[in-house]
């Protein structure tokens, strides 16, 4: 899940069972899929309420089993945000479900307000200036205006986009291609909207596989200081434990505090696109945001060292261009208008709740963002249920990275021992946000889901538990002698 700034499935028709062959699915292409894949899509009442009234299409994508004789539970990805498109995910989760989808369909839903449903988009000008895309207030106000814009879209009732409805327009999906049961495997916030359907609909939900755990009653704007705290001094652990980056930078939690302490600072840096210098002040909000994104991957946090030790030389072009890394291509970009409707119905009003101490050094800064942009916001009808996680009559694989700036084991530990006896979690130590693309994680997923149900959780998860973390990033041309 991401703040303010921030996973496809059928068989050939000609072998489908009879209920499946009577959907309405048309063959079509889908970027970042080799092969031709089945498209369908589904009228659906904006307001459950009113089934008479306005109407949204429901657009989602299936990647048919390869195997001639078929298993009859697909598989459907349940994306993160709150705001991605599924569908636009397709092409770069396949490679880790690929062995999924030899004898199960894998089906990709755009929730209602992403991709190609009834979308909530904010628009987003690439070229705007540094100065534009790093002022937190401006960006308030672009939200603003883009609430304002949205309302007056057919589908703009923006009370209608929770997770309960969304995970009702889930169910017409598996009914229209007449499934009797699905596995869920949902990343980030897509746990969430997974452990919302099994509440809703247990009897349909044959495996979930929850990677990156979000409990609806994490009340994300509290939780992102805190995490986010955690997983930087993970960092500043690694490199005072590693000989070569302790050497380079033997200083490197008083630069940080340093560079936090000369800020606001005047700055010039070139902008990514245009290559052009801009002059701007580089507020303390602004590097905290440019260092989180990084967090999310170990493999960019490596960098992080050294980025922090060249800002406080007054260089910042790396600090910057790692902030850019995790938004960069299609498939990162939010639907922002239906990120806030969710979370300001569903987060938002437990803020006072929230029990998550502020991280020292992120403070309270997204909390007051998230307020401020949600003080006017429509807000959905969120049941009392929904904050309540339930034991599990299906088997629950809970994925967690022990460098997680987002959704860290604590979460997962804690569903994990209100899903009961049915739930497993693993924690990837090494690991940011998002496990299921490390190392042996992908061999885990299939295993789980290819199981016997007795055999479910008795995975030999050994493996992950070995996968290094990356070793801090050393410039070209120094030695571990150098100095930044």
């Amino acid at each position: 899940m991401t703040p303010i700034q921030g996973l496809t499935l059928a068989v050939a028709l000609g072998l489908a069972a009879p209920a499946l062959a009577q959907t309405p699915l048309t063959p079509c292409r889908v970027d970042g899929l080799k092969n031709e894949a089945l498209c369908g899509q589904l009228s659906r009442p904006l307001e459950p309420a009113r089934p008479e009234g306005t109407k949204i299409s429901l657009h989602y994508v299936v990647v048919p089993a390869l195997a001639r004789r078929k298993l009859p539970d697909p598989v459907f990805l349940l994306a993160g945000g709150p705001g991605q498109s599924a569908i636009a995910l397709a092409g770069q989760v396949m490679p880790l479900l690929g062995r999924l989808g030899n004898r199960r369909d894998l089906v990709f839903v755009d929730q209602r307000g992403t991709g190609r449903s009834a979308p909530l988009n904010c628009d987003e000008d690439r070229r705007q200036s540094l100065a534009q895309s790093l002022d937190g207030a401006a960006q308030e106000t672009r939200m603003q205006q883009c609430r304002e814009a949205l309302m007056k879209l057919p589908h703009g009732d923006l009370r209608q986009y929770t997770t309960t409805i969304a995970m009702q327009d889930l169910d017409a999906v598996r009914l229209q291609l007449g499934a009797e049961q699905i596995n869920l495997i949902g990343a980030s916030y897509g746990t969430r909207a997974a452990l919302e359907y099994l509440r809703q609909f247990p009897q349909q939900v044959r495996r979930v596989i929850l990677d990156g755990v979000a409990p609806p009653d994490m009340v994300l704007p509290a939780s992102f200081s805190t995490d986010s705290q955690a997983a930087l001094e993970q960092v500043f652990d690694a490199c005072e434990a590693a000989a070569d980056c302790r050497l380079r930078h033997p200083q490197l939690r008083r630069d940080w505090a340093a560079l936090l302490a000369g800020l606001p600072k005047a700055v010039t840096l070139n902008h990514p696109l245009t290559g052009q210098p801009e002059r701007l002040t580089l507020t303390r909000d602004a590097v905290l945001g440019a260092v989180r994104g990084p967090l999310y991957m170990p493999s960019y946090a490596s960098a992080l060292p050294q980025a922090i030790a060249d800002a406080r030389q007054g260089r910042f072009e790396a600090l910057v261009g790692l902030s850019g890394l995790l938004g960069s291509g299609r498939s990162a970009k939010l639907a922002m208008g239906m990120h806030f409707s969710v979370v300001c119905a569903e987060d938002l009003p437990r803020l006072a709740q929230a029990s998550d101490p502020a991280g020292k050094d992120f403070g309270t800064q997204f909390a007051e963002a998230y307020t401020r942009i949600c003080k006017d916001w429509p807000r959905g009808r969120v049941p009392a249920e929904f904050y309540q996680v339930k034991p599990s009559t299906a088997p629950v694989l809970l994925l967690s990275g022990g460098a997680d700036p987002a959704t860290p084991p604590r979460h997962g530990e804690r569903v994990a021992k209100t899903l009961g006896a049915k739930a497993r979690h693993l924690t990837v130590p090494n690991a940011g946000h998002g496990v299921m693309g490390q190392g042996c994680a992908r061999e885990l997923v299939f295993r789980f889901i290819a199981a016997e149900e007795k055999d479910a959780l008795a995975l030999d998860a050994a493996c992950v538990s070995k996968i290094p973390r990356p070793p801090a990033f050393q410039p070209v041309g120094l030695g571990p002698e150098a100095r930044p």
